[in-house]
């Protein structure tokens, strides 16, 4: 850059800030006040304050206010004492929605209840493990959970204050599961019901860098999407009912 162009780039620049003075300046005319001239305040916190980092609810209203939550965003919710009731209720809704394709996470904590849908001879069960199928079979697994009619994963956590399930995914938990299928049953232990969101993610970025999950997904209801006239449609992109089911113990 030449000489000369410097100095027109300076003279612009000039320019500039005597324009902004002059905006400024009649704003505070019209007000009728002082033009202050000043830096920005120093700020004395960041990030949350330390009343809000105190903020801790208790087992059962962080299970009322995310059941509040999860259904003012459109999702069911039930409770349950044990997985005995959560089996009885998934068979159920799988006699009462008809529903022929299944696919399951490879999750401990779904064990029994892989175990129990293998039994229904009229069901078509796909476990999701993309360590043990290899290349081909990983497409495979994807095109089952897109032509599921439920997918049920045990999510690792959930967050009270904003509704919110977290998944995240692994060979054995597979992201397909939680969002192809049309409709989503996740099993949420009591013990991983948060009051906040920093109490997941706090944990994530402490994790060193090879040891976090390849994703790491929010799930605040059913899927959802809006054209530009606001016409809201739910399940285009992902399951459009979707069921949260709290076990109390596990």
């Amino acid at each position: 850059m030449g000489k000369s162009d410097a100095d027109f780039l300076q003279k612009l620049h000039e320019e500039a800030l005597q324009k902004q003075e002059a905006f400024f300046g009649n704003i505070a005319n019209r007000l009728g006040r002082e033009r202050r001239l000043q830096t920005a305040p120093v700020r004395s916190i960041k990030g949350a304050p330390d009343f809000w980092e105190d903020v801790q609810l208790p087992v059962e209203q962080r299970v009322e206010l995310f059941m509040s939550n999860w259904q003012k965003a459109g999702g069911h919710v039930k409770r349950f004492s044990g997985m005995p009731d959560v089996r009885e209720f998934i068979e159920n809704f799988i006699a009462t929605t008809q529903a022929k394709h299944l696919i399951v996470q490879d999750q401990d904590e779904l064990a029994e209840l892989r175990t129990a849908l293998k039994t229904f001879a009229d069901i078509n069960l796909t476990v999701w493990n993309s360590e043990s199928a290899g290349e081909m079979g990983k497409d495979e697994l994807v095109a089952k959970a897109a032509g599921a009619d439920i997918g049920i994963v045990a999510v690792e956590h959930a967050v009270a204050y904003t509704g919110s399930l977290v998944v995240t995914s692994d060979p054995t938990r597979g992201r397909s599961v939680s969002l192809l299928p049309t409709t989503l049953i996740a099993v949420l232990p009591l013990n991983r019901l948060k009051t906040k969101l920093g109490e997941v993610l706090r944990p994530f970025d402490a994790l060193p860098l090879k040891e976090r999950p390849a994703g790491i997904h929010f799930i605040s209801g059913p899927s959802r999407s809006a054209d530009i006239e606001n016409d809201l449609t739910i399940g285009v992109h992902g399951p459009g009912v979707v069921y949260a089911l709290i076990v109390d113990e596990i």
